[in-house]
């Protein structure tokens, strides 16, 4: 192996150790979070009939979503580079798909925004803020890990923005680092967003 290659082998583990360990963090953020929700349900003001909006499972079936295109769009991604002869019609055929499953992806990153907002709406309306005499201690919590949640996916969908651009820029032809970066991030956000939609619904 060359010494430029062992120097890209390095960056990469590097980067992907970056990756892991902000994961990890954030990870370990939710678990604190999660833990404190558990403990106050014991609390007597505890909403024990709380009932999640009917948009936070919308919003959970895109999220789903976004991660299938997402890996659809990476699989795309494989078969492209594979194609050596540019003259091959193919080739534009599989730019094409990339960049239909990336635009799905993002579409359905968007609808998991709207539908969000959509549900805290929709607990507002039943009369639970945030603060002040109108806020409970469940749907306090509830708005704590949805935006928390939400400012990490606001994180990812720029990710995904620079991704789409990249690779329209034939970026990733040689090194597929940063795509396959960006799908681990977006499919741990995904993991992430189900485990505390199923959490919310159990101790709610």
């Amino acid at each position: 192996m060359s010494e430029a290659n062992t120097i890209e082998s390095q960056t990469a583990k590097a980067k992907k150790m970056m990756l892991w360990f902000g994961m990890i963090s954030i990870t370990m953020t939710f678990a604190g979070l999660t833990s404190a929700f558990i403990i106050s349900s014991s609390r007597p003001d505890w909403l024990d009939s709380f009932v999640l909006p009917t948009w936070f499972t919308i919003s959970t079936i895109s999220i789903i979503l976004s991660s299938v295109f997402f890996q659809l769009a990476k699989i795309k991604l494989d078969q492209y580079v594979r194609v050596s002869l540019p003259e091959n019609i193919n080739i534009y055929l599989q730019r094409n798909n990339v960049n239909i499953f990336l635009g799905l992806t993002i579409l359905m990153a968007v609808t998991f925004v709207v539908s969000q907002f959509l549900g805290f709406g929709e607990i507002i309306s039943q009369g639970y803020y945030f603060t002040g005499p109108e806020s409970s201690v469940t749907t306090s919590y509830i708005y704590i890990l949805a935006f928390l949640h939400l400012a990490h996916l606001f994180a990812g969908i720029i990710v995904l923005s620079v991704v789409t651009t990249r690779f329209n820029k034939q970026k990733y032809e040689k090194n597929k680092l940063g795509f396959e970066m960006a799908l681990i991030f977006w499919h741990f956000l995904g993991a992430l967003w189900i485990y505390l939609f199923f959490f919310i619904k159990y101790f709610s």
